[in-house]
């Protein structure tokens, strides 16, 4: 579901005994997350999020050139 400014809520998950969630489909499709992909889990006291460690990578990518101009 589309919230507004590409903000989405997609439901609520649930842990299950090994510490798992499935991630819903919606959110696979609009996040391209594919079987295999890995993610990085980031948090602070507030909550938690997910990201596509490619698109971590493409960031540190960027930092890095930064840095070395």
């Amino acid at each position: 579901m589309q919230d507004n400014e590409g903000k989405y809520i997609f439901g609520v998950v649930k842990v299950g005994d090994k510490g798992q969630i499935v991630i819903p489909k919606e959110a696979r499709t609009v996040y391209n997350i594919k079987p295999g992909d890995a993610l990085l889990m980031l948090g602070d006291q507030k909550g938690m999020a997910l990201l596509k460690t490619d698109i971590f990578q493409s960031v540190i990518d960027q930092t890095m050139e930064g840095l070395t101009k």
